[in-house]
């Protein structure tokens, strides 16, 4: 191996673990304990500091330096990361350009057999589901903020806009930061309000953080131990992750027509023209409002509640429809002579 080659390779193992005996290093790399003390000493040289720990159980741990010094990524690494900065344009973060930027750089670099397999990969982000709107921008330094005092464990207090992006007078809140969660290109803040005593969300767009930071505190446990159950369980507005009313129906649909709109329910094929699905809503009038934007026949497969939900919709649309005055016949009449599914 050349001197070159056997520096890379070196490189590469210092960068997969916090410590490496002197020994198994010279080991790995077929030489001897003194040619890896040489290799380290011109790793230094190149930037990369390595820390030495003396004594029997000595070693090398690469550590952090004054700058960013080449990286070494294998293939797999590199293809994630361009992939990652691909997508980066979806999270809201505000990092567009310099994603580009960065992206371009890596492709440079990379081997012609890895740069084929990124351009094969070309992602297209997108910054929400259909209906949700364009998720709002989040300052880049804002989300490194928060980051920093939540790893910090320390007391944040906050300005929290209202959603026209005014403020009111009320006093800055005083929140134990946990954790910074991103879902669907919007980024939030899971938090403990010390003056409300419980979990809150802040949409972090509408967060101005206060300086200094309070002092520090021991986390609590978020409720259920895991905190994506418990932020999805805060967004179906409960504190487990489960819709309070749940059912199914059978609609004369192709299973491929309805599943991307299912959103979070379950689509199963019946036949060639029909599938079943099953979903939950936050109570029996909103699910059955929810099947029924398909806008096709559908069998109700149960619950009871689900079919007496469908029932008092149907009478409250026909109020509707006959309250319109001149349209109320043509209405009705088209109604009674639509086909029976």
């Amino acid at each position: 191996m050349s001197t070159t080659a056997r520096l890379l390779r070196l490189l590469s193992l210092l960068q997969t673990r916090r410590d490496w005996p002197g020994a198994v290093l010279a080991e790995r790399l077929g030489v001897t304990d003194r040619t890896v003390r040489r290799d380290v000493d011109r790793l230094r040289e190149l930037g990369y500091r390595i820390q030495v720990s003396m004594g029997p159980d000595g070693g090398y741990r690469l550590g952090p330096g004054d700058e960013l010094p080449p990286l070494l990524l294998d293939d797999d690494q590199t293809i994630a990361v361009a992939l990652a900065l691909q997508t980066a344009p979806a999270s809201g973060a505000g990092i567009e350009e310099d994603a580009i930027r960065a992206l371009a750089t890596i492709r440079q670099v990379m081997p012609s057999r890895l740069r084929h397999r990124l351009d094969a990969l070309e992602v297209t982000a997108v910054t929400a589901r259909p209906g949700d709107g364009t998720p709002p921008r989040v300052s880049p330094d804002v989300l490194v903020s928060l980051a920093a005092t939540v790893r910090a464990r320390e007391v944040l207090r906050l300005d929290y806009a209202r959603r026209d992006g005014t403020l009111d007078d009320t006093p800055p809140r005083r929140v134990e930061p946990h954790r910074v969660v991103t879902s669907y290109g919007r980024w939030y803040l899971l938090a403990w309000d010390l003056d409300r005593e419980d979990w809150r969300l802040f949409s972090i767009d509408r967060v101005t953080p206060r300086v200094p930071t309070g002092p520090r505190f021991t986390p609590r446990e978020v409720p259920g131990g895991h905190v994506g159950e418990f932020v999805a369980a805060r967004f179906k507005g409960r504190d487990v992750n489960a819709w309070p009313c749940t059912g199914a129906v059978v609609l004369d649909l192709p299973a491929g027509e309805v599943l991307p709109f299912a959103g979070d329910g379950t689509v199963t094929p019946v036949d060639d023209g029909r599938c079943r699905l099953e979903a939950g809503a936050w109570s029996w009038g909103a699910l059955a409002a929810a099947f029924g934007r398909f806008e096709v026949a559908m069998e109700v497969v149960g619950p009871p509640e689900l079919a007496d939900a469908f029932a008092v919709l149907a009478e409250r649309y026909a109020v509707a429809a006959g309250s319109y005055g001149p349209s109320a016949s043509r209405t009705r009449s088209k109604a009674a002579a639509a086909p029976r599914r």
